[in-house]
């Protein structure tokens, strides 16, 4: 899974991108600090790994992981290379989703590019971008199509819906908000518009303000109403968790009656808003958690871990997770019936543990 981060310049974004992936991007109190796409990583916290490893005295632990990249700040004209120009807004047409950093929070001494916080004119701002971005490339697409679309029926289809996505996007309307049937879905998503990414706002708050103020509130209205999530989160706060050990941060938070980091928010959106679940892989060798869309059935979560396995895939042994941990053992599981035996068909579950049974 792939995030972008986007915001205006100095509204937090390389603060969280920073805390959350220790990269140790700098962040200053200056406009366009960032000059370029910063990359990271980060380990999707999972509390069943811990276990399953005491229970099979694995050798290694590893974590499903998530790739963040910062994107460089972008203001009002950026698709047509105001700012930092037009160049990142490419760089997030490869992400699978895009968190968009708002400042909701007021202090004289952090630098704004406007002279007051107005979250939903800041959001305007950064839509309007990602929505003029999208015009410039449906009309080449528009104008290849109509060449096109008197020899070529398929050609003719697709210009009818580039005029339709075009007709919304000149009214300020982001591609997310439209609804496609199952094909024109797949072509729409083909052409990699920004504003048909899923966007997950961080409403950036102040330290006290966690439990929300009047602009964050305004900001989760906002998302409600335009098909986004949206959750709280402290730059200033994750900053100071980013160095702290995992009992550290969990005694510090609950410290503050606060119960998730902002990973963590981070994730549980991500995973919500693209429809993500997480299924489990365990043996001495290795306890290993995968990332796979809900939904998928037993050969397709195979072959995440190796094509072979989904070109073989003979079966699948499945475990309920409480289960086994409860059961103390594979084996006991097994004798008590716990273990289940699944074949081609089988939807895979969040919290599965699954051994593979192919043959190639």
């Amino acid at each position: 899974m792939k995030l972008g981060i986007v915001g205006l310049p100095n509204v937090g974004k390389s603060s969280i991108f920073n805390s959350i992936t220790k990269t140790g991007v700098k962040a200053t109190n200056y406009m366009f600090s960032t000059t370029g796409s910063q990359v990271g990583v980060a380990a999707v916290p999972d509390e069943r790994l811990a276990p399953l490893e005491a229970l099979y005295k694995a050798k290694s632990v590893t974590p499903a992981v998530i790739e963040f990249v910062d994107i460089a700040g972008l203001v009002s004209g950026s698709s047509k290379g105001e700012g930092l120009g037009n160049s990142f807004l490419a760089t997030i047409r490869e992400v699978d989703a895009i968190i968009h950093v708002v400042r909701c929070f007021e202090d004289d001494n952090v630098l704004h590019i406007y002279p007051d916080v107005n979250p939903l004119r800041d959001i305007e701002t950064i839509e309007l971008e990602l929505v003029f971005a999208d015009l410039e490339v449906l009309e080449r697409r528009h104008a290849k199509r109509t060449k096109e679309a008197k020899a070529d029926k398929t050609a003719a289809i697709e210009l009818k819906l580039i005029e339709r996505v075009m007709e919304a996007l000149q009214e300020g309307i982001p591609a997310r908000t439209l609804e496609f049937d199952k094909d024109d879905a797949v072509v729409v998503h083909s052409w990699s518009l920004l504003s048909n990414k899923p966007v997950i706002y961080a409403a950036n708050v102040a330290e006290d303000e966690l439990g929300g103020s009047a602009f964050s509130q305004a900001v989760a209205k906002y998302a409600e109403a335009g098909d986004a999530t949206c959750f709280n989160i402290c730059a200033k706060l994750e900053e100071d968790l980013a160095d702290l050990t995992d009992e550290e941060q969990a005694a510090f938070l609950e410290e503050l009656g606060v119960t998730d980091s902002g990973l963590a928010k981070v994730i549980k959106a991500s995973y919500a808003i693209l429809g993500l679940m997480s299924f489990l892989t365990a043996g001495e060798k290795e306890v290993r958690a995968w990332t796979i869309p809900i939904g998928t059935k037993a050969p397709a979560a195979a072959g995440k871990i190796h094509s072979d396995l989904e070109r073989g895939f003979i079966r699948a042994e499945v475990v309920n997770f409480d289960d086994l941990i409860n059961a103390g053992a594979y084996s006991k599981a097994k004798d008590a019936g716990l273990v289940r035996l699944e074949g081609k068909e089988y939807i895979v579950q969040d919290g599965d543990v699954i051994l593979f049974r192919f043959n190639v």
